[in-house]
């Protein structure tokens, strides 16, 4: 069943920022007029290179000032005739804005040859992406119909982050959870629009490189067919998608979500893979909140093919994990992890794909995506 087409509506705030509406259906005006007065946007951040590590790192001590306890009044909330917040509406379905205090922001021009300068102003964009008006809600609680326009909008970020000449990789991702470092609790997620690759990206971009070198094809291929033909470390599979705990899962509770089809990025997706997505999305989610006896802090985000040059070896995959095994029992980086960068499992990946399975995903109404079930371990 397709689900009905989603509705964009963009808009500047009163300060220059850029904000996009997109609602769940089709054919909704909006006039968006923001009442605050707002000075500019000022950034100042700026890029230092570890040649040590060969990576960047980002200086953007400005970030101190932006808003960490929304008990008074979240930013998020809709805006009402008495308090106007980031968001100029009295309701709505997913809204997209630019950061107020963004670690990246545009500038006129893209990092260079890192031994040609070891400090840069920071390019590229941060934007904050918010599901949902109710400042109660999750992103797995929400109908499947608002997580496929979550995924529309995701999509059309990234299309247009990539159009960005400043801009190399795009990272949607979510923090679920002040335990894990969310600063508000309203189901939000964010969108980075880097101006270089990170350097985690880079090494994945490395690893593909090295196995078209060998002749073994796209190395998330591999590693989809090997998890599918052990199928223990299956989650769940649906005709475009598959969540599996990785065989070198780090955290005590990791899942990889591979689109089936070798596609670059969530822009690439065709009609019938993110429909599918939405309802596969929301259950792995779901499963988070039920594996244990509290629903878990997570991190998520998105690992899509850089915006230009060898897009043809990234294989589009979301990683979801957990600093934790239980609500109340943290996994702590040590010295020799976080320093060393050599993670230490405790957690046996094939026993928390089992818990997975087994958890509850309380769908609470019709799924559109019927084929999404749990595998049967072989």
């Amino acid at each position: 069943m397709t689900l009905p087409p989603h509705h964009k509506t963009s808009a500047l705030l009163a300060d220059g920022r850029e904000i996009h509406f997109y609602d769940d259906h089709a054919g909704r005006r909006r006039e968006v007029v923001d009442t605050r007065e707002l000075p500019p946007v000022e950034s100042g951040s700026e890029l230092r290179w570890d040649p040590t590590m060969e990576e960047w790192v980002v200086m953007a001590a400005h970030r101190k000032a932006r808003p960490a306890d929304a008990s008074q009044q979240c930013p998020l909330c809709p805006s009402t005739d008495g308090a106007a917040t980031e968001i100029p509406a009295h309701d709505y379905d997913v809204a997209v804005f630019e950061n107020r205090y963004p670690a990246l922001r545009s500038t006129d021009g893209a990092p260079g040859d890192p031994g040609a300068a070891l400090a840069m102003p920071a390019g590229g964009r941060c934007e904050v992406m918010v599901f949902a008006s109710d400042h109660d809600g999750s992103l797995a609680r929400l109908p499947e119909q608002r997580v496929r326009t979550v995924i529309e909008a995701w999509a059309d970020r990234t299309g247009a982050m990539n159009a960005l000449p400043d801009v190399e990789q795009v990272v949607c991702f979510e923090n679920r959870g002040s335990e894990i470092g969310a600063t508000l609790a309203h189901p939000h997620g964010q969108i980075y629009a880097y101006p270089f690759v990170p350097s985690r990206f880079e090494r994945m971009q490395r690893a593909a490189r090295h196995a078209q070198a060998r002749g073994t094809g796209c190395v998330f291929c591999s590693v989809l067919k090997t998890e599918l033909a052990a199928g223990h470390r299956i989650v769940a599979r649906s005709r475009h998608w598959t969540s599996f705990v990785p065989h070198a899962a780090r955290w005590p509770y990791e899942v990889h979500l591979y689109a089936n089809r070798h596609v670059p990025d969530l822009a690439a997706l065709t009609e019938e893979e993110r429909a599918d997505l939405a309802g596969v999305y929301r259950s792995l989610l779901r499963r988070f909140e039920t594996v244990a006896e509290a629903p878990l802090p997570y991190m998520a985000l998105w690992i899509q093919a850089p915006a230009r040059g060898e897009r043809e070896l990234g294989h589009l995959h979301a990683q979801v994990f957990s600093d934790r095994a239980t609500p109340l029992r943290p996994k702590r980086l040590a010295a020799g992890e976080l320093g060393a960068g050599t993670f230490i499992s405790e957690v046996e990946p094939e026993r928390a794909a089992a818990a997975l399975r087994a958890a509850e995903t309380w769908p609470q109404e019709p799924s559109h995506a019927e084929e999404f079930a749990a595998a049967a371990v072989r």
